[in-house]
């Protein structure tokens, strides 16, 4: 029993070698003109600190339907999930690790931004950019506000990034960054520090009196 224990316990130390990732990371992300309309949004990947499952997606705002109205006033909006190939061709701008509290409120403005909360998209004041710059907020990004850039994704998260020394530029375009990103691995569980650990508590002696 106790060589078995043992060959658990190497095995054990083995597997806890290999890095962790550990916590939440939103990574803010700008999409220029193409096939659609210029573009912010984000992506949240990790896992919390006080553990529950993986996230690893994207979320974006924008109006339900492109047309003419939405120069005109309030239109539905849609909190919506990019396509892999819209991601890779995208830019992925900077990031920051969450906490888990930061965590939860990002979860939370999705719901208020969702058919659940209050979906309306207004381009002026509401838009894609207004969204992921509540994200940067509530991930802890003390300046954000930049009036001019509202309608400029790529350059609104670039002057974001440049404010806010503790986020880390990542500045790269979409297929070469997601190439970069390790595989994201659950917690290990704590390995006993020594042998002695591992040994089973003893057997109470049997009894030395005869038996009637």
């Amino acid at each position: 029993m106790i060589r078995l224990l043992l060959q658990l316990a190497a095995m054990l130390l083995l597997h806890a070698a290999v890095p962790a990732q550990g916590a939440v990371t939103i990574t803010f992300w700008s999409h220029e003109f193409g096939n659609s309309f210029p573009h912010a949004f984000f992506t949240l990947r990790g896992i919390p600190d006080a553990g529950g499952p993986p996230v690893d997606r994207d979320w974006g705002f924008s109006p339900d339907t492109i047309g003419p109205a939405i120069l005109f006033g309030p239109v539905k909006g849609v909190i919506e999930q990019a396509k892999p190939a819209y991601l890779r061709g995208s830019d992925a701008q900077f990031s920051l690790v969450l906490t888990d509290a930061q965590y939860a409120a990002i979860l939370a403005l999705i719901d208020e931004w969702s058919p659940a909360g209050d979906p309306t998209y207004r381009l002026e004041t509401r838009n894609c950019v207004h969204f992921v710059q509540e994200a940067a907020r509530r991930a802890g990004l003390s300046v954000v506000d930049f009036p001019r850039l509202m309608k400029k994704p790529r350059s609104y998260l670039k002057a974001v990034a440049a404010a806010n020394p503790q986020v880390t530029v990542i500045d790269r375009h979409g297929k070469q960054y997601l190439a970069t990103l390790p595989p994201i691995m659950m917690p290990t569980l704590p390995v006993p520090t020594s042998a002695t650990a591992l040994t089973p508590p003893s057997s109470p002696h049997p009894s030395t009196g005869s038996r009637r």
